[in-house]
């Protein structure tokens, strides 16, 4: 129960969904729900290379019927394990379930009850050998067991899953089985360098304690955790962090015993694997690249309709799914392709609560459980129950505008009508937006400003330890501008809205007195002083006057600014282009805020510490490499957006 707990607290498994209609329905009735409705049956699948999968089926009890089939494929156990132990809410969300489906959970190879070996982000190998296997052939082989095997089927299956099972979804339709119809991932992983534990290069430390998780050796079938995470003693990971200094010394967190888990006796020591990967590969190389899966999305076959979903702060699966859902559309002119963005953050789609907000920030209520009964639901009942034609009554891309509070629908994403428009990064705090191709000259100007590695700008002003930091996406960040070593420039006074719908592209001029460098950027929308909107959730330090929303944010590892694959240092003192692409954004900056940028080199410990100094691999720099240095902005770098016309 301590490590399901702690799985929950990640957010990799899903929130538990069956809401209270009435003050008057019971936890009892609540909770009998599936046990009174579904049989269980639990069976291991042997996969083409004899590797045997632990799978749990929910059936519906009435048997008059044929169901499709709804499956997800998970890392995260298929728990609860045994006869008569039965989950009390099954599928995506609560109608699915009352609708009534044959419910499928899978653990993936090498994780819990199933046998083999894990690999985190297993390669696909589209060149398999016929006794050859990766998870595209075991989500195949399972598909075409269940519809073989499973009484009252009707030969039809979709998939879905947040997070890790949202890969595992993805993965689902490349070289897909006949049988499934509809794939929904959801913050889906498409990339390990540009996803979750890393950001453009930049190791995700806030991530650390999350490594074993994924990393811990097992190769024998168990249904209790053969993991356990780092204990940090302390309250403050700030300084937790600056206090450990190099990464190297985090490396005694990740040795450990193996454990025989039938014996519980220690066999060797060993590393944990994944630390070991991240380590040994600090650069885009082919480990990396063959882990990705938006590579392979060419081979989507148009009898797959997928609906990807995200969050807009969504802190660690946001690049995933915009990625999906470009790469099916590039590749699959003929699929049926949606998305579907909402004012969340990791799987909060999935929440049975009436309010919706990501940290102090308030949305709006009943979001969540607008897009289960009106967006989810239809989608899977179209495809699954339906005739399942393209046209399914949902719109191409259904987006939430955070900053009007309101959906929209678009028959493309970005929407067509949109216009580029670039911010000038001026003197005096300054940022001037013009029309793209508008030709002027000004004199340009270095503003510099001094990056301190004993003293780095902090990610969020709160003072905790978290597994997967989540709530600083949508945190006030007025703590940050008022620090000297991060620089702001910002409009004048909006007169009218000015919506972004899509990505961003931030182009800076920069210059360290160094050899290496982050650089972080972030678009802020400052509220006006009057602002009035306060909320009960709001941090007691906190008002919404001027609250400075973090709408979009990005960093990129300098040393990867002209290639991931061959890093470089910075020439000292040379002017030289960083461009960093922040993912899409749908926001409006509504009359009388102010759209700002803040530019910053360290984001700790969000981030790791860049030593300043270039060093062939971070991960092994020592003390002495961490260095102090000026660095310096100029004013011809520029902001270039997406506006809505």
């Amino acid at each position: 129960m301590k490590h399901y707990l702690s799985l929950l607290l990640i957010g990799f498994l899903i929130f538990s969904s069956c809401r209270k209609n009435t003050q008057e329905e019971t936890t009892e009735k609540k909770e009998n729900y599936v046990e009174e409705n579904y049989t269980k049956q639990e069976v291991d699948i042997v996969m083409r290379d004899g590797i045997k999968l632990h799978t749990t089926i929910y059936s519906p009890k009435d048997t008059s019927k044929k169901y499709p089939i709804l499956m997800q494929r998970t890392p995260y156990s298929s728990r609860p394990y045994g006869e008569g132990k039965m989950k009390t809410k099954i599928g995506p969300n609560v109608h699915l379930m009352k609708d009534k489906y044959i419910v499928v959970y899978q653990d993936v190879r090498g994780r819990w009850m199933s046998e083999g070996v894990y690999d985190n982000m297993r390669a696909y190998n589209p060149n398999k050998k016929e006794n050859e296997a990766d998870e595209v052939s075991d989500t195949y082989d399972t598909i075409d067991w269940l519809v073989k095997n499973v009484d009252n089927n009707n030969g039809k299956v979709g998939t879905w899953g947040i997070s890790y099972p949202g890969h595992y979804a993805t993965v689902s339709t490349i070289d897909a089985h006949p049988a499934l119809k509809a794939a929904s991932p959801q913050a889906c992983i498409g990339d390990f360098f540009f996803d979750d534990f890393h950001h453009n290069g930049a190791f995700l430390l806030s991530y650390f304690r999350a490594i074993s998780l994924f990393g811990t050796y097992k190769d024998t079938p168990t249904d209790s955790a053969w993991y356990s995470f780092p204990k940090m003693n302390t309250q403050d990971q700030y300084q937790f962090f600056l206090d450990k200094g190099p990464l190297s010394n985090l490396n005694e967190y990740f040795q450990y015993d193996k454990l025989d888990v039938k014996t519980n006796e220690n066999k060797d020591r060993i590393d944990d694997f994944f630390w070991k990967e991240i380590v040994e590969h600090p650069n885009y190389d082919e480990v990396w690249k063959s882990k990705g899966i938006i590579q392979h999305l060419d081979k989507v076959p148009s009898s797959v309709a997928t609906m990807i979903v995200g969050g807009w702060f969504d802190a660690e699966d946001l690049y995933g799914p915009l990625e999906t859902y470009k790469g099916i559309e590039k590749h699959g002119k003929d699929n049926y392709n949606t998305l579907v963005f909402g004012p969340w953050d990791h799987g909060r789609w999935a929440s049975s609560g009436v309010r919706n907000s990501v940290g102090n920030y308030y949305f709006g209520d009943s979001i969540s459980l607008k897009f289960q009964k009106e967006v989810e639901t239809k989608f899977f009942h179209h495809f699954l129950k339906g005739n399942g034609h393209k046209n399914s009554g949902l719109p191409e891309a259904y987006v939430y505008d955070s900053g009007r509070k309101e959906w929209k629908s678009y028959d493309s994403w970005p929407p067509k009508n949109i216009e580029k428009k670039i911010g000038f990064l001026r003197e005096n705090q300054k940022l001037q937006i013009v029309n793209k191709n508008t030709e002027f000259k000004h004199k340009i100007e270095p503003i510099k400003f001094i990056s301190d590695i004993k003293r780095p700008v902090p990610y969020s002003e709160d003072i905790k330890t978290v597994f997967t930091p989540r709530k600083y996406m949508t945190d006030d960040q007025r703590f940050a501008a008022r620090r000297p070593d991060v620089l702001v420039f910002e409009t004048d006074i909006l007169t009218e809205d000015f919506t972004l719908a899509g990505d961003i592209m931030a182009k800076l001029k920069v210059a360290t007195t160094g050899t290496a460098a982050d650089w972080i950027v972030k678009v802020i929308d400052v509220h006006p002083a009057d602002a009035e909107e306060n909320n009960d959730k709001l941090q007691g330090h906190l008002k919404m006057s001027n609250y400075h929303l973090m709408v979009r944010s990005e960093v990129m590892r300098g040393r990867f600014r002209n290639s991931f694959e061959k890093p470089e240092p910075f020439t000292p003192n040379k002017k030289t282009d960083v461009s960093i692409k922040l993912q899409d954004v749908f926001h409006t900056f509504k009359k009388g805020h102010k759209l700002q940028i803040q530019v910053q080199s360290t984001w700790f410990p969000l981030i790791d510490l860049n030593p300043q100094t270039y060093v062939d691999n971070i991960y092994k720099a020592k003390k002495e490499d961490f260095k102090t240095q000026t660095h310096t902005v100029f004013t011809d770098s520029s902001i270039a957006f997406s506006v809505l016309k």
